[in-house]
């Protein structure tokens, strides 16, 4: 009864921030102020769930920067993870156009200004890289999850080149960055969103600078290594409130944020 009335509230909160969102950014070129809307309900989300994140390596960024951010994709919940873990940061996703006909949420995305790509026509294709790239120049960062998919296992999936083009053609460097535990609390094809916590590894930035269109393959395989080297595909089980919680291995030095 306790998880439904949770639901409930999640639900309700979306209904209302969305529809916000919708409107205000019919009046926002860059979806800037809207984005902070996006913000609290990301913290409201992971507040009124029960996930608390653990953070660690934002000091290896510097957010008056923009970035390429590459992901791992394990759960619909990675969305407010990353939100919250670059909370100063703005951020624009990639992502499949047919997202934008999902009621309120869709709606929300076109409103703040994220990035849609046709995955069927390369023309499209082609114009969403013009597009991310008029983002990063208003002061933006561009979050790829370049598995393309969520992966069901946990398990990297073989990753798709179009992010690491838009990092070559931006002149923007790339950082990798790992989501441990989120898998567990929202799998891929389930909708019961479960307490816990997940950590995030903010890695080093990788220059592209130094790298060609030629060179697609290479940075990608060296994005891949970086994210692969701490990606935890099993963690402790434990419980809060009844409910299965995955509590991945760290050690003490991480630096912990708790929402």
């Amino acid at each position: 009864m306790f998880y439904f009335l949770r639901l409930t509230l999640v639900l309700l909160i979306t209904g209302f921030l969305s529809t916000a969102t919708i409107l205000l950014g019919i009046f926002d070129r860059h979806g800037k102020q809207v984005y902070r809307i996006n913000q609290f309900w990301t913290w409201l989300v992971l507040r009124i769930a029960g996930i608390s994140l653990t953070v660690r390596g934002l000091e290896n960024i510097d957010p008056s920067e923009q970035y390429v951010f590459m992901v791992n994709h394990q759960s619909n919940i990675d969305i407010p993870v990353l939100v919250q873990s670059l909370a100063n940061f703005q951020l624009r996703w990639i992502a499949k156009k047919e997202l934008l006909w999902v009621p309120l949420f869709g709606w929300a995305m076109w409103a703040t200004k994220h990035i849609t790509v046709n995955r069927s026509d390369p023309n499209d294709a082609a114009k969403s890289l013009e597009r991310a790239k008029q983002r990063m120049a208003a002061g933006i960062s561009v979050v790829v999850f370049p598995e393309g998919t969520r992966s069901r296992n946990g398990k990297l999936l073989a990753f798709k080149k179009g992010g690491f083009l838009l990092a070559l053609q931006s002149g923007k460097n790339i950082v990798p960055i790992i989501i441990n535990g989120s898998g567990q609390l929202l799998p891929s094809g389930d909708w019961r969103l479960r307490s816990g916590m997940v950590e995030v590894i903010v890695e080093k930035p990788i220059m592209t600078a130094t790298y060609r269109a030629s060179s697609v393959r290479l940075l990608s395989d060296r994005v891949r290594q970086a994210i692969a080297a701490h990606l935890r595909l099993v963690g402790k089980v434990s419980t809060r409130d009844g409910e299965p919680m995955v509590t991945p291995s760290v050690s003490p030095a991480l630096e912990k944020r708790q929402l």
